[in-house]
């Protein structure tokens, strides 16, 4: 198992996380070229090896144009909202898994800022966020991760850091309103350094991706990274992170997750499509209906979602909205998987999908995306049993 595990000893900002995952080994110029794509004007990134207390890093920073000189965190910054944001995303040609990340990460923040000025989320401007400095670090975070593709995510307990910080609306305890709301439910500790040490980009990038909070780990270090700050503390202000590999398990990994279950029997069955692809959406890992018979005889579904702890309230409360369930239980469970991969074949019909599954690093079985298939059988006007035919044909050739 390849696992991605934050070492936030010092906390984690957006530059600090880009520049340990570069320093980790990802190219320089493959994430500025992803970058481009953003079609962002206006800036340069700059990324050098630097020390930081004796420890060797990549530090992080974006220039804007009309800067001659000064600092990452001395920026006057644009303000822009969500939709805003979310637009110049979605109008990049990165691909979906980027966007999708980076559309997590920005609502988290969009989401905590809406709470603590008890304003509606679309009514909420970013004086950090809706600046380019912060977008690149959100997207390129997104960018560096799927290039990565970790198995599983961890992290340790963050350190807040102390005393006060200067924020829009005034001077304000570490952590800052938005960090505090963003990591509800996650661990945390502060007051190792007087002097603000996670950020709410650091921490929504953590909330976005994090599998697993955990001190006491057991797995082999591949590789090292350091992102390295800009402040000059007691402690090194860097953030490091590492590439391991998982205890060994057997032919499958374990992983927590959360069921969360409901009878219905009074909803128009047309509903359930529609019900389905939203969760999916919301981050569910699957969706399924059982049929069942509750009181009276009464012929029901069971709705049944699996999901990670991180949005189990955001699909419960969309299942009690937009369902007509009048409630719901849930449960932690233990998953057991095959190591799984998707990979691209070429076929005579175009490029398939394939998911392929390992035991003992052997593929074992393997499956065509269905999707895919049927585009390809509508494109060619062949029978979906000759797409598949093909494809084992490539597969195994």
């Amino acid at each position: 198992m390849k696992i991605l595990y934050y070492d936030c000893f010092a906390g984690i900002s957006g530059d600090m996380n880009l520049g340990a995952l570069i320093d980790l080994g990802i190219p320089k110029d493959y994430l500025v070229k992803e970058l481009a794509k953003l079609n962002v004007k206006g800036y340069k990134i700059e990324l050098g090896n630097e020390l930081k207390m004796g420890i060797s890093g990549t530090k992080a920073n974006v220039i804007l144009d009309s800067e001659k000189h000064g600092h990452h965190h001395n920026k006057k910054h644009e303000h822009r909202n969500l939709a805003d944001i979310e637009k110049i995303i979605d109008n990049s040609s990165l691909n979906d898994r980027v966007k999708t990340k980076s559309k997590e990460i920005l609502k988290y923040i969009a989401e905590a800022e809406a709470k603590i000025h008890s304003k509606s989320i679309d009514k909420i401007h970013f004086h950090e966020v809706g600046a380019t400095d912060s977008i690149i670090d959100i997207v390129g975070a997104a960018v560096c991760i799927d290039y990565l593709k970790p198995d599983k995510i961890m992290a340790s307990t963050i350190e807040l850091g102390g005393g006060f910080v200067h924020c829009a609306h005034g001077v304000f305890p570490v952590p800052a309103p938005a960090t505090a709301e963003i990591l509800k439910d996650i661990p945390v500790k502060k007051g190792k350094v007087d002097k603000e040490t996670t950020t709410p980009t650091g921490a929504a990038i953590l909330k976005a991706y994090v599998d697993e909070f955990i001190d006491n780990t057991a797995f082999t270090i591949i590789k090292t990274g350091y992102g390295i700050g800009h402040h000059d503390l007691e402690i090194p202000n860097v953030l490091r992170v590492y590439i391991c590999v998982g205890a060994e398990e057997g032919i499958y990994n374990t992983a927590e997750a959360i069921l969360i279950e409901c009878n219905i029997d009074d909803m128009n069955p047309e509903h359930y499509d529609y019900i389905i692809e939203k969760l999916f959406n919301l981050g569910a890992q699957d969706v399924y209906l059982v049929p069942i018979i509750m009181k009276k005889s009464r012929p029901a579904n069971q709705l049944s979602v699996l999901c990670d702890e991180k949005d189990r309230k955001k699909i419960e409360e969309f299942i009690l909205m937009e369902t007509s369930s009048l409630g719901l239980r849930y449960q932690n469970v233990t998953k057991a998987m095959l190591k799984r991969e998707i990979i691209n074949i070429e076929t005579k019909y175009g490029p398939i999908r394939i998911k392929t599954a390992y035991a003992n690093g052997k593929p074992i079985k393997h499956k065509a995306e269905y999707d895919d298939c049927a585009a390809a059988a509508k494109k060619y006007g062949v029978s979906l049993k000759e797409i598949y035919t093909e494809i084992d044909k490539c597969y195994n050739a």
